[in-house]
Formats: structure tokens, C-alpha cells, sequence
């Protein structure tokens, strides 16, 4: 492990020389993830993407992609998209990156079952801001707003998050 790299600790996520207190799924930490169990997969998954909301914010990196009105991420396992950025208009079940909240403002993307996902291995991890502290999530890591910014604004993609 490097200060380099997020880790997981049983004090938050440690990045560089700072501790950032953190949500992880309502399930723990899990080394059989599947769609839907509520759990953080562990394991070594890179960041692959940051996407940011534009009319919320200035971009927190300049890789950072903005989310778009109609910007989805696919978590039904019979979509040939399965585990991937769509678009409306999309028939399969999906999430919103778009929400009315301000949970996906900025979001880091995981290669978790990424890019070829394989079906039931569970869906996006990404890396967001929490609803409040202690708040567990779906599988994702949760952080107070602030921080998440300060860490999308020191890293680069291809930087590793240890789950351990």
C-alpha cells in the first residue's frame, strides 16, 4: 500500500496523510459481492472515472466528466449493458445519476465488475457523498462532501482503492 491509494480502515478512508470518516454498505464488507446484498466488495478495484454535476459545482478534476439530464447506470443483470452508463430512453432497470439529492454531485467510478461485468456480481461501486454520518449505503463508500472533494482534487485515475 501506498499514500496513494484509498484504504479502507476501520477509522474511514485513509488518503494520503488523512483519515476521511465514511459510509460502507448496510451489509460490511464482503468477499462474495452479489446485485442487491448491500455489501462493499473487498478487494483491489481501481477509479476509472469521476463524474460531477456542472450545475451544482465547478469540476472537482479536469478528467472529471459532467452528468447529463437522461445519464443512467444499468444494474439489471439481463441488459446487455449491465453494469455500464446509459442513457434514457432505457427499458432495463437503472439507477439515476441524476438525482434531485446531492449524493451522486460528484461521484468516483470503481471497476468493480467493470468494464464486462458479469451478471450478479453486483453493479456500480462508486465512491459518493454520504446523507448524513454513519448512514450505510448500498455497497458504495460514503463521504462527507468536503472531503470527497478534497480527495477527487488529488487524485488521478488508476489510483486503487483497497478494500481490505
Amino acid at each position: 500500500m501506498s499514500r496513494d491509494d484509498l484504504v479502507l480502515t476501520p477509522l474511514g478512508l485513509r488518503f494520503g496523510n488523512q483519515r476521511y470518516p465514511c459510509s460502507i454498505g448496510r451489509r460490511g464488507v464482503t468477499e462474495s459481492k452479489r446485485e442487491g446484498d448491500g455489501a462493499t466488495p473487498r478487494g483491489i478495484h481501481r477509479i476509472v472515472g469521476m463524474l460531477y454535476r456542472p450545475d451544482r459545482l465547478a469540476r472537482p478534476a479536469d478528467w472529471a466528466v459532467p452528468i447529463h439530464p437522461g445519464d443512467l447506470w444499468s444494474d439489471d443483470v439481463q441488459d446487455p449493458e449491465y453494469n455500464l452508463q446509459v442513457r434514457v430512453p432505457h427499458h432495463f432497470s437503472h439507477e439515476r445519476l441524476r438525482r434531485s439529492d446531492p449524493l451522486y454531485d460528484i461521484v468516483l467510478v470503481t471497476d468493480w465488475n467493470w468494464p464486462h461485468a458479469k451478471p450478479g456480481r453486483g453493479s456500480a461501486i462508486f465512491i459518493h457523498q454520504w446523507r448524513r454520518p454513519g448512514y450505510p449505503t448500498e455497497g458504495c463508500i460514503a463521504l462527507r462532501r468536503d472531503h470527497l472533494a478534497t480527495i477527487c482534487a488529488h487524485l488521478v485515475p488508476g489510483t486503487r482503492l483497497i478494500v481490505p
